[in-house]
This record gives C-alpha cells, structure tokens and sequence, in this order.
C-alpha cells in the first residue's frame, strides 16, 4: 500500500496540470528566463572545450582547465545529458563520439568512490539509456548493451576494490590502478557508504551481473544496522570496525544522498524495505532535529543538538519530502530557505539559524542545484507561483554575481560577492539543468506516459520513454522501465505480452506515440509484427476501454504504469 501510494504521488507529479494564475499574474515570462538558463549553459560549456577540455573543469578567472575527480573529462560527461534536455542532439551525438574514443579508467589515479559513481558511472549511464532518445544508432541488443554501458561497467568495476571490507562498507578513495592504497583512510562519510544504490542496481539489471547491486545493498544495510537506539546515523563511520567517528546526525553534508537514495532506490527498485528503512529514519530525524521546520544537527545517541545551523546541502531534503506526499511540510522548510537565498542572493555554505547570519569561513556559494532541485520537484507538486520566483531570483544572482568572460564562477563570499576560481561540474550537471526544466514544462523528461517508445531486446519486447525518470544525486536521469528490459528468467520476462500485443493494434490509431523498432533481433521481422497485431485484435473485446496510460485510473500495481516500468502480477 505504502509504494502504491508512492506511484500515485509520483504519476500526480508527472501530470502536465494547467498553469495556475499565479504565475501570470505576476508577469513572469516562463519562455524568457528558459531561454536565459539557455544561453547560461552555453557560455559556461562552450567555454569549457575552448579553455580547459580535456581537464575535468574548468577555471573561469584564468581561462584554462584543472583535473580535480580523477582526470576523466568530468565536465563533458557530467554535460551530457543536459544537452538532450535542452535539445541538442547532434553535440550529444559528438560527444557520445569523443568520449568512446578518449575515456580511460586504466590510470594511476587516486579517485573519489562517491564522486566517481555519481558523476561518471551516473552520467554515462544515463547518456546510455538516452542515446536512442538523441538519435544514436545503438547496437543490436540496447539497452541491454552498448559502448557507454560499457564504459560505465568499466568505471563502477573499478571502484569494487573498495567495497571489500569486514562491513561491506566501501572505503572513501580507490586507486583505479592498483585497488585501494595500503595506507587508506577506513574513515569515510554516511553519504559515501549509502550513495551507490541507483546507479550499481541500474548497472546490474543491464548487465545482468549482481554484483553491484549486491555491494550497493550491503553497504545499504551496514548503516542500518547501526544506527544508535534513537534511530539516527552520525556523519562519518570506520569501515573496517563500524565505529562511529563524527557522532553529529543530520539531513546535510556527510549524510544527505544516503536518505535521498533509500527514497529514489525503493521507487527505482519497487523495494518496499528501502522505502520502510527511510520512513523509520524519517521519524528520528522528525523527533529530534525538526525545529519551526528547520533541520539541526544533534548528537546521533543522546538527540541534544550539536550544531543550530542549516548547510546549503540540506535543501534537497524539500524536494524528497515532495516524493513521499510530504507537500505541505516540503513547502514549509522550502520557504524557510528561500528566505535565506534572498538574503544574500545564494545560499551560504553554512547558515547560524539562531542568530541569522553566515558562519565564519563558510561563507561560499559555489553554484549549489539543491535549492533548485527542490523547487523543480515542488513546481511539478503544486504549480506555487512563489516557487518559479526562486528560479527567477537564481538566475538573476547567478548572471548578476557569478558570470565572467570565461563562464561562471564559485562565489567564494556571499557577503562581498568575491569569487574563486572554479566551476564545478556539477554546474552544468545539475543547476542548469533544474532551472531550465523548472522553466520548461513540456519537456520530455516531464512524460505523463502518454508517448513512450516500444523496443526489442534480446529477450523480447520492451517499453522505454514513458516519463518516471529517477535523478541520481547528480541529477543524471535513469528510465525506470529499462531495469525491466534485460531481464534472463522466463518466469519473469514477459508477463505483458498480451498487452505489447494490443499496444501494436493502438498502433493503427495514433493514440499513443510508438515508433517503429530499428534494431530487431535475427529472426524477428514485420512478421512478427502481424502475427502480435492478429493476436491483440483477438483479445480487444477482453481489454478495457480506458487510456492504459491514464494516470487518474490506472492502478499503481497494474502491468504497465505511468512511470513506464513494467510490473509483474503474481497473484
């Protein structure tokens, strides 16, 4: 009951609801500032390939490039995805291109295990499931295979070494060469631990090896497994004997993609324990660190608050509020950071909440998307005008303090607007990417399920591009329906047959968008085609009547859904 609900909030926040009054009223010209958030991308991005590509980012005060995760392009494949958002299919196809033949994992390089999963295994993946989308000519077999699958499987194989540990808990840091150093740190953060669930679970039902869902869910586990009395989590945790080092227990830095991916996990997975660990969380962190719809940090065994302040990390925390049904309280603590954004035109690292001010030394902005992420989740729930004035505001900050002749720059001080050299990837990850679909609310990633394409796999028919993506905590959109297309069991293939069949008699009525397969398997031809269709008509006087893909009607647990996964039904 509890998922089913979850589906329902989900299909409710992929409708396309009339624009309410709000945002007339008030004279904001939506196509405007899109086209702004537009032209933003392409002046940090062009930049990037003039000044610093191949370097994972670019310096925007000296015009040049700086490795910083790892010496894997960052920048381009954090970019990817977001050039299809805005439309842009032939640099997605060149792009697709370049990194094939220049992306390397076998290097003598420290890397970040958290940041190498989010940022380049989350980016490639979803550049994979998107690349039909963008009109890349794929294999036979997507997306069941393919060269960026592959360079994502490569990626995540690399980082494995890290999870080999008496708890299942990953170190923080892997050599892509030769494993984890000797000397590592066993310290690593709660988010570092739990932030690998969306991506390694994807790669596994693609791939159809376990083993990084296996890890993923391990490492998941661990945490919970201890938590104190209370039901908190601290903030960093030795791997080797699960004792926690930084005992401070919160919604912010150290801890937040952990609580974001048992949310994102579950309706990924349709994992009804993910979703039970979370809401349990969900009811500690409510006890003992909500105060007048603000977060504080507390010590994770006693409750007794530690820290009164709020991290602009935090802000996602609205945005998973917004997918569990927790609207109004979302809406509540939103404002509440709202308020700190105009006040200094971004958000601070760090914010005193009692006495209203920045904390010393962590005055930066370095062009977050958190804010952002949850007024696009928000927007979608409520269509509260007040919530496209944070996009109008982020804009109007970002162009206004952050823009220079080479792109834009981390605000290393709200106070006195300096900047820092330094545009991270995330920049055009995730920022840009939320203000431009905030201001765009037909884009197709916004799909109520009413266009979907149907494609053929290896192991038989399979329905993609129906709407539900589920960001990672890059904002790297992964398709839902996709974990449904490789599976190898015959008891669980293909249940729906019967209904692909009749989606190529609706075929013949232009009620649904469905394209032609390109990429059939030996052996299956038009042939097949007439034989599903004579199928279909046989069974039409059995079918209802309704949309099949009609959010208001359409049970959560039914064969297709509007999220576009395919659902067994064993009873």
């Amino acid at each position: 009951a509890m998922l089913r609900s979850l589906g329902a909030l989900l299909c409710l926040w992929a409708l396309r609801l009339p624009a309410g009054p709000g945002a007339a009223a008030r004279g904001l010209d939506v196509a405007s500032y899109r086209e702004r958030v537009r032209a933003m991308f392409y002046h940090a991005y062009e930049h990037y390939l003039e000044s610093a590509f191949p370097y994972d980012e670019l310096r925007p005060l000296t015009c040049d490039g700086q490795d910083t995760w790892g010496s894997f392009s960052l920048t381009l494949i954090d970019a990817l995805d977001t050039l299809l958002i805005l439309g842009n299919v032939s640099e997605f196809q060149r792009v697709v291109s370049v990194l094939q033949e220049g992306v390397d994992f076998d290097i003598d390089v420290n890397a970040s295990v958290f940041e190498t999963n989010i940022r380049v295994v989350g980016g490639l993946l979803s550049a994979h499931l998107l690349s039909r989308k963008a009109g890349v000519e794929v294999e036979a077999g997507w997306p069941c295979s393919g060269p960026l699958l592959r360079l994502a499987e490569e990626a995540a194989r690399k980082l494995l070494p890290a999870f080999q540990t008496p708890t299942g808990m990953p170190y923080g840091t892997v050599n892509l060469l030769h494993g984890v150093n000797p000397g590592e740190t066993p310290v690593t953060c709660t988010a570092g631990i739990g932030t690998f669930i969306v991506e390694f679970a994807t790669l596994s039902h693609l791939t159809g090896d376990p083993v990084f869902e296996d890890v993923a869910r391990k490492a998941l586990k661990a945490l919970w497994k201890n938590r104190s009395d209370i039901g908190l989590v601290g903030n960093h945790i030795d791997v080797i004997t699960a004792k926690w080092v930084a005992q401070d227990a919160g919604i912010g830095a150290g801890v937040d993609s952990y609580f974001e991916y048992l949310v994102k996990g579950a309706i990924l997975l349709q994992d009804k324990e993910l979703m039970s660990m979370f809401l349990e969380y969900n009811k500690a962190i409510k006890n003992y660190t909500k105060f007048d719809d603000w977060y504080l940090w507390v010590q994770m065994y006693k409750g007794t608050v530690s820290m009164p302040v709020f991290q602009s990390l935090e802000a996602y925390w609205p945005g998973l509020q917004s997918l569990i049904g927790d609207v109004d309280n979302a809406m509540r603590t939103f404002l509440n950071y709202y308020t700190v954004w105009k006040q200094f035109g971004g958000l601070p690292e760090f914010y005193n909440i009692p006495q209203g001010y920045t904390v010393d030394k962590r005055e930066g902005y370095p062009l977050r998307p958190e804010l952002i992420e949850s007024a696009m989740y928000l927007y979608r729930a409520t269509r509260d005008p007040t919530i496209l004035e944070l996009g109008r505001d982020a804009v109007e900050s970002i162009e206004k303090i952050s823009k220079v002749d080479c792109g834009f720059a981390t605000i290393k001080d709200l106070r006195d607007h300096r900047l820092d050299n330094r545009m991270e990837s995330f920049f055009l990850a995730e920022t840009i990417k939320y203000l431009y679909l905030l201001f765009d609310p037909d884009n197709f990633i916004h799909n109520d399920g009413s266009d979907f394409d149907v494609v053929i796999t290896p192991y038989g028919e399979c329905v993609l591009d129906a709407g539900g993506y589920i960001f990672n905590t890059e904002a790297h959109p992964i398709d839902p329906a996709a974990l449904h297309c490789c599976r190898k069991r015959k008891d669980e293939q293909w249940e729906v047959e019967d209904l692909m069949r009749e989606f190529y008699s609706l075929k013949k009525t232009k009620k649904f968008t469905l394209k032609s397969p390109s990429d059939h398997s030996e052996g299956e031809s038009v042939k097949d085609s007439e034989d599903a269709e004579k199928a279909g008509e046989k069974r039409n006087s059995k079918k209802s009547s309704y949309s099949l893909l009609s959010c208001p009607s359409q049970s959560f647990n039914s064969k297709l859904a509007v999220l576009g996964q395919v659902f067994l039904d064993n009873t």
